[in-house]
C-alpha cells in the first residue's frame, strides 16, 4: 500500500511546507492564494506535488486533492501539522492489522482549548459517534472513497458561507454508504498553534451556523440534538448569548437550510 498526503493549505511557502511539517510520504499540497500555479519537487525522496489556486474554501481545497490523488491510503491534513517520525508506517501497519477498515481515525496532539476529541481506546465509529473528529484525524481507502462518490462539502468550514462542520459531513456520509471505521489511540503528531481560521468566539453567527449544520447531520432529530448541545455546553457558550437566544438562533439556521 501507499500512503499519500493530501495538504491544505492558505498562502504558504510550498517549497519550504513539506519540510515545515516532517512529511514522510508522497504529497498533494492544494495552497490557496492569490495565483494560479504548479510545481513540484521531493522531501526525503517522496514526491511532492503543489497546486496553488485563487480561491477560498477548505472544502474546495480537499476537493481539489482528492481529484488528483493517487495513493492507496489518503490521509487528510493542514498547514498547521508537524508530523512525528514515522507517523506513515503507523498508519500503513494500522490499515495492514485491519483488512476490513474502509477508513481509520488517529489522534493529534492540540490545545485543550481547540480539541473536540481524544482518542484512549479503539472502537467502532458509525453514524452516531462520528460528528466531532477534525479532517486531519482522517485516513482513507481512495478507491472505497471513490466509488462511494464522497466529497467535502463546499458550504462549511474555512473559506466557506458557514463555520466548521465540513469534516463532520464527510464522516456521516462515510457512515451512510456503510464504511468500515475504526478510531485508534495512535498519535500522528501535533498541531502548531495559530488563530482559527473560523472561529471568532460564540457569537449569533456560531449558533446560527451550528443549525445549518445541525439541519444537515441529524434530520428530525435535529431540535432535540441541539438542546442537548447546548445543555452540555452552556456553562462555556452561553456566557454573552443566553441559552433561549442561542436555541432560537440554531433554530433560524436550521430554517435557512430547509428552505
Amino acid at each position: 500500500m501507499k500512503l499519500e498526503m493530501l495538504v491544505s493549505a492558505v498562502n504558504q511557502d510550498v517549497a519550504a511546507l513539506a519540510a515545515t511539517m516532517n512529511l514522510q510520504a508522497e504529497a498533494i499540497i492544494i495552497n490557496q492564494c492569490q495565483e494560479n500555479s504548479y510545481t513540484e519537487y521531493e522531501h526525503r525522496g517522496y514526491p511532492v506535488r503543489c497546486y496553488s489556486f485563487a480561491e477560498r474554501g477548505v472544502g474546495l481545497s480537499r476537493n481539489n486533492a482528492l481529484l488528483r490523488a493517487k495513493g492507496d491510503i489518503l490521509l487528510f491534513s493542514d498547514e498547521d501539522i508537524v508530523y512525528e517520525e514515522g507517523y506513515a508506517d503507523k498508519v500503513l501497519e494500522a490499515f495492514g492489522q485491519r483488512p476490513d477498515a474502509d477508513l481509520l481515525l488517529f489522534n493529534m496532539e492540540v490545545e485543550e482549548s481547540r480539541a473536540t476529541y481524544h482518542i484512549t481506546k479503539e472502537h467502532r465509529v458509525g453514524v452516531h459517534n462520528c460528528g466531532r473528529y477534525a479532517a486531519y484525524s482522517i485516513a482513507v481507502r481512495r478507491e472505497k472513497l471513490h466509488k462511494a462518490n464522497i466529497t467535502f462539502s463546499l458550504l462549511f468550514g474555512g473559506g466557506a458561507r458557514y463555520s466548521n462542520g465540513e469534516d463532520s459531513l464527510f464522516l456521516l456520509d462515510c457512515m451512510k454508504k456503510g464504511f468500515h471505521a475504526y478510531a485508534l489511540p495512535i498519535n500522528l503528531g501535533r498541531e502548531v498553534p495559530r488563530p482559527s481560521t473560523w472561529f471568532s468566539g460564540y457569537t449569533e453567527k456560531f449558533f446560527f451556523d451550528r443549525g445549518v449544520l445541525y439541519y444537515y447531520m441529524y434530520g428530525s432529530l435535529r431540535k432535540l440534538l441541539a438542546l442537548r448541545f447546548l445543555l452540555a455546553h452552556r456553562k462555556q457558550m452561553c456566557g454573552e448569548i443566553s441559552f433561549s437566544r442561542a436555541y432560537t438562533l440554531m433554530k433560524e439556521g436550521m430554517k435557512e437550510a430547509a428552505r
